[in-house]
């Protein structure tokens, strides 16, 4: 008996009955997958919703519930908008990786209704920084203003802390600012929860007695890193081994005004050897600046021992002084009112407000920072060593070769701009790679001679350098003589970056791998061109909504030209 072959409605049937099947096997498959295992895939070409290692590192520590404050709330302009709609999809993303969950809600705190808890809630957010944005934005053609505070906070059972999401440094547009935040969303973020989460800080040691910071004068050092790090005053003197020094993650040599033994170079040099971190702040010239007024005075150069160690590893301190025309302020005693002293801030080229930085993580879109009386620095051969400069000075800038004559009275006419013809001079260098002992065929230190681990080479290792030790150092507030933090000028009521600077160096320099490569992720501005838009309004409306309706309805319609052509005549 013959069989029936299958009419072309039966195929049909089978055929789509077939692919149902698989398509709910696939999708049967899917919610399996999500409901067993956790999975993102970021399609996006700057891996945007990525995360690095060590944040995934960090929320998987977190051990408690998390609450999120986001403070930039209420009605927005487009780029705060969008800004505010990454900060929460960052967080969305941290949560999905987190050991515990991460809750979020918007908080205002303009709402706030009593006037006396509204200020005190603003004070409590001027404590971590979070002051508020005068937020100017158009409303039915008028200029309306408001504030804003960019910034979050966030707590867990016990503790809370908070930061401010909106940086960049000042020379940058309303829109670069906007996009560098956003890149350092996940930087920001990380950071604060790390705080929260942290079971143990580092140690850092910080060089003394050898005429380097003294008393106050480091406040605004060990203010600056006591969040992250155990600091501590160590001098060196006293040292029997390297392995004194082996226990500190990093060490601080700030500003010696007294030269260096041939032991305590060799201290320095082998603990690098043995892969430790060193940030070198050095002054090659030493000046008096209770001496610049009348005739002056002048600054001549000392020797501090550790510069044939420097010019091994690859750089040279010049015995020099840069003048740059975008300069701070030196406070000088005007006349007496009444018992009080009047302060007249000078102009005062010789101390540096650098405000360009290399792209390198320590300096992305750090705002400008402030130096004093600062040296140029060379670059020597020494192979194994890269040498990186992180930040330069201005367009209009000049160098000054000892001896220098330092005088106030110099500065009561204005500085000859034609003499300012130097440019973006580099006044920091980080040192990474395989470094050479000092002592490489040399005879070691009398209290050394038989080291047995000794090392003329490092595994790894790395230096920060600058030619100015007074950028770390505080200034007293005049009037009640408190040391301020670093960068902060109470008499020119300003600050610098400085303190941000000295914590992105020693993040850096202890793991360059940990917190601060999460500042790497680079996001491409695309702006649109306003004027081309709307001559081209029309056309692209045509092109996105009235092209794709007609192209459906031409491919509807050959589709129906045709099954009529081949199965019109047909008769089943």
């Amino acid at each position: 008996m013959r069989e029936q072959p299958l009419n072309i409605r039966q195929i049909r049937k089978k055929h789509w009955g077939g692919t149902l099947v698989f398509l709910l096997i696939v999708l049967a498959f899917i919610l399996a997958l999500d409901h067993f295992t956790q999975f993102r895939i970021d399609l996006t070409e700057e891996n945007r919703y990525s995360l690095h290692p060590f944040t995934k590192d960090v929320l998987e520590t977190i051990d408690t519930p998390l609450e999120v404050d986001i403070l930039l709330s209420g009605k927005l302009p487009g780029g705060m908008r969008r800004f505010q709609r990454n900060i929460e999809s960052t967080l969305e993303t941290f949560n999905a990786y987190s050991n515990a969950p991460i809750t979020v809600r918007y908080f205002n705190p303009m709402e706030i209704n009593d006037k006396g808890e509204k200020e005190e809630y603003i004070i409590y957010l001027a404590e971590f920084g979070i002051n508020p944005t005068n937020l100017f934005a158009t409303e039915n053609g008028a200029q309306t203003s408001r504030l804003i505070f960019p910034g979050v906070i966030i707590r867990n059972a016990t503790h809370e802390t908070g930061g401010l999401l909106l940086k960049g440094n000042r020379g940058m547009s309303p829109d670069q600012i906007l996009n560098l935040s956003v890149e350092n969303l996940e930087y920001e973020l990380i950071n604060m929860i790390r705080k929260l989460t942290r079971k143990k800080k580092r140690a850092v040691a910080m060089i003394t007695n050898h005429g380097e910071l003294q008393e106050d004068q480091g406040y605004g050092v060990v203010e600056a890193l006591s969040e992250d790090y155990e600091v501590y005053k160590v001098p060196l003197q006293q040292a029997k081994s390297v392995d004194d020094l082996l226990s500190f993650d990093a060490v601080i040599v700030a500003g010696p005004r007294d030269g260096y033994a041939d032991r305590e170079v060799y201290l320095l040099d082998q603990y690098l050897m043995r892969g430790g971190k060193l940030l070198l702040c050095v002054d090659p010239l030493a000046v008096d600046l209770a001496k610049a007024g009348g005739d002056g005075t002048v600054a001549v150069g000392f020797e501090t021992g550790l510069d044939r160690m420097l010019f091994k590893y690859g750089v040279r301190i010049n015995k020099d002084l840069v003048q740059d025309m975008n300069f701070g302020y030196y406070p000088v005693v005007a006349g007496e009112f009444g018992d009080q002293s009047q302060l007249v801030p000078l102009p005062w080229p010789f101390y540096v407000v650098a405000n360009t930085m290399s792209e390198h993580v320590i300096t992305k879109g750090l705002d400008q920072a402030m130096f004093r009386m600062i040296s140029t620095i060379d670059t020597v051969k020494a192979s194994g060593v890269q040498k990186t400069p992180l930040i330069y000075s201005g367009r209009y800038s000049r160098v000054m070769s000892q001896p220098v004559r330092v005088a106030f009275e110099d500065m009561s006419q204005e500085p000859d701009v034609s003499l300012f013809d130097q440019r973006h001079l580099p006044l920091v260098y980080l040192l990474e790679g395989d470094f050479s002992s000092v002592f490489q065929n040399r005879f070691l230190p009398k209290s050394f001679e038989n080291d047995p681990d000794f090392a003329e080479t490092s595994d790894g290792g790395a230096i920060i350098v600058t030619g100015d030790g007074d950028w770390l150092q505080s200034v007293n507030d005049r009037s009640t003589g408190d040391p301020v933090p670093l960068g902060v000028v109470p008499y020119a009521e300003t600050s610098f970056a400085n303190r941000e600077l000295l914590q992105n160096m020693l993040k850096y320099l202890v793991d360059p791998n940990g917190i601060m490569a999460t500042r790497s992720k680079e996001l491409k501005i695309r702006p649109l061109d306003k004027k081309k838009v709307q001559e081209d309004k029309a056309k692209w409306q045509v092109l996105n909504v009235a092209l794709p309706v007609v192209l459906v309805l031409l491919i509807g319609l050959v589709k129906i030209y045709f099954r009529r052509r081949k199965y019109g005549n047909k008769v089943e």
